[in-house]
């Protein structure tokens, strides 16, 4: 995976991230969703690194990125908490603004990073996600049925991490749930981290973050804050969130410059659809007229 393309570790100032590093050009950052670690994205980081300088960590409590000790507000798994290491993990490359695109709770850090540092995102590409506030609030039967995990992960310490380890593999990985579009080495990679006790934990935390501090969040910002920059929004055709919702009428409440389109996919767009999934990144971050002056620096040996 990631021929040509450096993996390192960096200390962000609250956890160090272990980051995928490649290419040359503006700079992209790409965020991973659950239960992955960057490694989601082998299929189309080295297509982009064509043109982008790509930056995908893993983010914090994820892969073998720094699993910080939970707080009683679950703050330390919050998106804002992700959003922050962002910053200062593309600061410290020298990058202080950037495009950014992520996918399922990256996409979730993605979207708070640009409603908290508005002058950091050039363009935000989101894969698959409605804001964490407009989930719960149009919650539903069919919602509570099909996102059950959000409720069962967000349940009081120690009770999921219980459950999950004594079968790790089977809750998140089990047959029909997408492995099939995974490559080897990507799926090997996946398996080996969730059957580590403090990941399984960390993945709670983010959950309950995201019933609590994530949600208190949105509902703060609700109608007062609007994402700046120019939005993609791109979910599975065969997904449940085209099933449920209207993408674009609820993204155009959040962001003045949205648009998007379905991907023939189920909820891993970019290991299912590589091809129309990068096409589509890539015609978006493409230099235009509003992202001409996107900075280009060498990353750091």
């Amino acid at each position: 995976m990631f021929e040509g393309f450096k993996l390192t570790t960096i200390a962000t100032g609250e956890v160090d991230l272990r980051v995928r590093m490649g290419g040359s050009g503006p700079p992209l950052l790409l965020l991973h969703g659950h239960p992955q670690t960057h490694a989601m994205w082998c299929k189309i980081a080295p297509l982009l690194a064509q043109d982008y300088t790509v930056v995908a960590p893993d983010l914090r409590g994820y892969g073998d990125s720094s699993k910080p000790p939970a707080s009683p507000d679950h703050e330390t798994y919050s998106k804002r908490a992700m959003a922050r290491d962002q910053i200062a993990l593309m600061g410290y490359l020298g990058f202080d603004r950037f495009c950014l695109a992520g996918h399922d709770r990256g996409a979730r850090c993605a979207y708070r990073l640009a409603l908290d540092h508005p002058q950091a995102v050039l363009k935000l590409a989101l894969l698959d996600i409605l804001p964490t506030g407009e989930h719960f609030r149009r919650t539903d039967m069919q919602f509570a049925l099909g996102y059950w995990h959000w409720f069962f992960l967000a349940q009081p310490a120690p009770l999921p991490e219980q459950l999950i380890s004594a079968d790790p593999e089977a809750f998140y990985f089990r047959d029909g749930r997408g492995r099939e579009h995974f490559t080897e080495e990507a799926l090997a990679e996946y398996l080996r981290v969730i059957r580590d006790p403090k990941t399984i934990h960390a993945m709670c935390e983010d959950y309950r973050a995201g019933a609590t501090y994530d949600f208190a969040l949105d509902e703060a910002d609700r109608g007062r804050k609007r994402i700046e920059c120019p939005v993609l929004v791109l979910w599975g055709s065969k997904g449940e969130v085209a099933k449920w919702y209207d993408v674009l009428d609820v993204w155009s409440d959040w962001a003045s410059d949205v648009r998007g389109t379905s991907i023939e996919s189920g909820h891993f767009l970019a290991e299912e659809a590589p091809n129309a999934t990068y096409e589509a990144l890539h015609a978006f971050f493409s230099p235009d007229q509003s992202g001409a002056a996107l900075p280009q620096r060498s990353l750091p040996e």
